[in-house]
């Protein structure tokens, strides 16, 4: 068998880029982008990316050359998912959020060979590039709105003018020679370090893509509504994803509630993507039950159950996965088994809020213990971290070779999750590692401390982070925002009803000493809690005395034993 040889008609390289030429070929005249009063179809879309990629490779773009883009959702940085690539170059998309520091850090380190800027960022690239020495300034190009043009200009270059002067006759699209090549480029959150640039390969990400779309349950002719920014890994890969399935992409510049819940009844959408903190959004504007279920992919944040389970009363039909920048996106999914529907809805929702199993373009997922690399037992309480390997694991750290092997150890990628493993084999995230909070010795995951703040009514947002204690070391302090209709001043909400609430759904040594109301959380520019920030502000505080007087009963002996110490 060994004598049989690889040849050009069994061995293609993997790349997401080919699902759109079999798009323009399959589905043709069905609807792929709808932004506003535009739409085109599978065949426009792949003749607009043919189009701009040869644009792209007469302004120099080379193989392994990034592209920046500053865009909110919208057809050009689709399609330009698939266009740089095309020309043999590297997509960058960066976080709109971001500001002009931000921005310049990323084109300092990245050092695009172009960058486009939407018409409403322009201000904040201008200001980025004052941050970037001249010598390594990209060409600028800017994106106006396709709707309604506001002929908003930074030089001579703007997108639909070379979308229209391509000539694919002079610079056909280039092949992926191997595909290990780069194909993206996405940069961290950055919560408590500088962003590393993380590198994807054409490999990792069609198998990613091809993975979630097959555990997420997506058929064919998909509406799918761009809730979730496209800068956040690439949408979670499916900017590819739906041009596999023949889709068509919803586009919104901004997720609002107005806009999410019009594009569902205006398009009847099928599927979206969201982070935890659009629940709320959606939340809030308390609309009519939907027309339709819709499927809704989450991750980020580990949801509390009390949250899934009202966002479904509404008719969002959640699938909770979770995975990293690293991870090409989502690592593990939270697959649904038909005998938990008989469950009553809050065990269905706990079960909803665990992180589930291996994505399928993993060789593998575990819970380790870091000092012997053995796995956890799968008992539901022996806290790991969660590791993983597989072709979807990022190359690496571009420019950054120390970062990029620390990142691995023995065969696996360190994720930096805590978690344990249930018997059934589903993995539930405890805490960032950094984010435990050992108390006396023993450990407290700041999510379970959460997750039962979120249980109350009134709660809004909880984050949870650890406190200096006089005799444990250091304790759970909360910090929590009330609903709009708590949060009137009046007292309503006190904290000893917080602190009494947690005391009936957790350990007593697990509740929060300190409960501090706030307004709304700090969040980074990708929406996730700045719990660094909230920990520098909880080392000024101090637990209420009525905690110190005496010794926690419910502590195990070997906490109690240390406190002496």
């Amino acid at each position: 068998m060994d004598s049989l040889p690889k040849r050009d008609a069994n061995h293609v390289p993997l790349s997401p880029v080919t699902f759109l030429p079999r798009a323009a070929a399959v589905y043709a005249d069905r609807t792929s982008v709808v932004c506003g009063g535009t739409a085109f179809t599978w065949r426009q879309t792949h003749h607009r990316c043919v189009r701009l990629s040869a644009a792209l490779q007469a302004l120099g773009v080379a193989r392994n050359d990034v592209v920046s883009v500053l865009a909110p959702n919208t057809p050009a940085l689709y399609e330009m998912h698939f266009a740089v690539p095309m020309a043999g170059g590297v997509i960058n998309a960066i976080n709109t959020r971001l500001d002009a520091a931000g921005v310049a850090a990323i084109l300092r380190h990245a050092a695009p060979k172009l960058m486009f800027v939407d018409y409403q960022y322009i201000r904040v690239a201008t200001d980025a590039f004052k941050g970037v020495a001249s010598s390594s300034l990209p060409l600028l190009v800017v994106i106006d709105d396709i709707d309604a043009p506001t002929g908003a200009r930074v030089g001579e270059l703007e997108y639909e003018g070379l979308v229209a002067r391509g000539d694919p006759a002079r610079h056909p699209p280039r092949e992926v020679v191997d595909e290990w090549d780069a194909v993206a480029l996405n940069y961290t959150s950055g919560t408590t370090s500088a962003p590393k640039g993380v590198v994807y390969s054409h490999r990792g990400a069609y198998l990613s893509t091809v993975g979630l779309l097959l555990q997420w349950g997506v058929g064919h002719e998909p509406v799918y509504l761009w809730s979730l920014p496209m800068f956040h890994c690439n949408g979670w890969t499916f900017t590819w994803g739906v041009a596999a399935r023949g889709g068509a992409n919803v586009c919104v510049r901004a997720p609002t509630a107005d806009a999410m819940y019009s594009a569902i009844v205006d398009h009847g959408v099928t599927h979206m993507c969201v982070a935890p903190v659009l629940f709320n959004v959606l939340l809030d504007a308390h609309r009519d039950p939907l027309p339709r279920a819709v499927e809704v992919l989450t991750g980020g944040a580990p949801p509390p159950a009390a949250l899934l389970e009202r966002v479904e009363r509404l008719g969002f039909h959640v699938t909770h996965a979770y995975g990293m920048t690293e991870a090409t996106g989502p690592a593990m999914v939270c697959e649904w088994r038909e005998r938990w529907d008989a469950l009553p809805a809050p065990e269905r929702a706990a079960l909803k809020a665990r992180q589930g199993v291996s994505a399928i373009s993993l060789a593998g997922a575990d819970v380790k213990n870091l000092k012997t690399m053995a796995s956890v037992p799968r008992d539901g309480t022996t806290l790991g971290e969660i590791v993983l390997r597989g072709s979807s694991v990022m190359k690496g750290y571009y420019k950054n070779p120390e970062a990029t092997d620390a990142a691995f150890r023995d065969g696996w990628f360190l994720t930096g999750d805590v978690g344990v493993v249930h018997p059934d084999g589903y993995v539930e995230i405890k805490d960032r590692s950094k984010d435990v909070i050992i108390s006396g010795g023993e450990n407290i995951s700041s999510v379970e401390v959460e997750a039962a703040l979120y249980g109350h009514p009134a709660v809004q947002e909880a984050a949870v982070v650890a406190m200096p204690h006089p005799h444990w070391g250091e304790t759970p302090c909360a910090f929590v925002a009330l609903k709009k209709e708590f949060d009137s001043g009046a007292g309503e909400v006190s904290e000893e009803e917080l602190v009494a609430f947690c005391r009936s759904k957790i350990a007593h040594f697990m509740v929060p000493r300190k409960v501090v109301f706030v307004h709304e959380l700090p969040k980074n520019a990708t929406g996730k809690v700045q719990k660094l920030a909230l920990r520098e502000r909880a080392r000024g505080l101090r637990p209420r005395d009525s905690d110190k007087k005496k010794p926690d009963p419910t502590r195990p002996a070997t906490m109690t034993a240390l406190s002496r110490l």
